[in-house]
């Protein structure tokens, strides 16, 4: 909290100049002690603030200082911007608005070597769900910021639902879709959520003390205990845009003027479902086994249209 205080201060005195420590103090809940105490250390790190007493006093930062030209190329810069206004666009948060606005306010007031492309829009919802996927996601971000517990309703690959107390730590970004990483109290382990498959979120009314835990500790392969299959497709010229945006174009080939790929997936029922949607556009090749599934599954809508 101590240095997202400092950051604020910097970014607004970019934008002000001048505003009173009191104004500092009830924006942020904290005494005016505590906010010329953060002003202190901010000047013995280099940043050259003053501090006039009065009724017409304040913190104050000179015109003549900016953000050092150094510290965000041109494209950190502006890659910076984008991702906080997409991050908003996710989940309306005020506090990262207030933040855009401030980075922003340097290219509007300080002419920075920049500008904003405003190229990158995220949306991970549905179509047509307008703004309930944004609000799930919002309530997990909360409650991760206010170490706040859970109670959702969620539904596992196979469909079963389950009621569970969760504590989230993070939230997970990962090809398109976002994954909440939480403590479940249902089976005393961390686990990863996957926020689509939230029915229900609400809050448990309780706060819980957060677990330490390590990067390495987050499983990001989410399937590797799941049962696996080593596929081989050949991808049709019409489908190649489908299978790029499913597997990565990284995984696709060009073999005397056919496409394939080669790739190890979670052999559950949302391959199989992939597999189908693509019609005939996709052949799996190997392994035997999932073919005959995709066979006998063509087999059975075919017979559901049979009059």
């Amino acid at each position: 909290m101590k240095f997202e205080i400092m950051f604020g201060i910097l970014f607004t005195l970019l934008v002000k100049r001048k505003v009173s420590a009191g104004e500092f103090a009830r924006r942020y809940e904290v005494s005016v002690r505590t906010i010329y105490r953060y002003v202190d250390e901010m000047t013995v790190a280099g940043i050259p603030m003053d501090v006039t007493r009065g009724s017409t006093g304040g913190i104050s930062i000179p015109d003549s200082f900016k953000l050092p030209k150094g510290l965000f190329t041109r494209e950190e810069y502006a890659r910076t911007a984008e991702a906080m206004l997409a991050m908003i666009g996710q989940t309306h948060d005020p506090v990262l608005e207030a933040a855009y606005g401030k980075l922003t306010a340097q290219t509007k007031t300080e002419k920075f070597d920049t500008a904003l492309s405003g190229n990158i829009l995220v949306d991970s919802g549905t179509w047509g769900d307008e703004r309930k996927f944004s609000d799930k996601l919002t309530i997990v971000d909360r409650a991760i910021e206010e170490c706040e517990a859970l109670e959702i309703e969620y539904f596992d690959r196979a469909g079963e639902a389950t009621r569970r107390i969760i504590h989230p730590h993070l939230l997970i970004y990962k090809q398109n879709i976002w994954y909440a990483w939480a403590f479940c109290m249902l089976r005393g382990e961390f686990r990863t959520f996957r926020i689509g498959r939230m029915r229900v979120i609400n809050s448990a009314g309780e706060k819980f003390e957060r677990k330490p835990f390590r990067r390495e500790d987050i499983p990001l392969n989410f399937w590797r205990n799941e049962k696996i299959a080593e596929v081989k497709l050949k991808i049709a010229f019409e489908k190649l845009p489908y299978a790029e945006d499913w597997l990565g174009v990284e995984n696709i080939y060009k073999r005397d003027g056919e496409y394939f790929a080669e790739l190890v997936l979670p052999d559950d029922e949302a391959l199989v479902g992939n597999l189908m949607s693509a019609g005939a556009g996709i052949t799996v090749i190997s392994p035997p086994a999932l073919a005959e599934r995709i066979k006998k599954e063509a087999e059975k809508i075919s017979a559901s249209y049979v009059e």
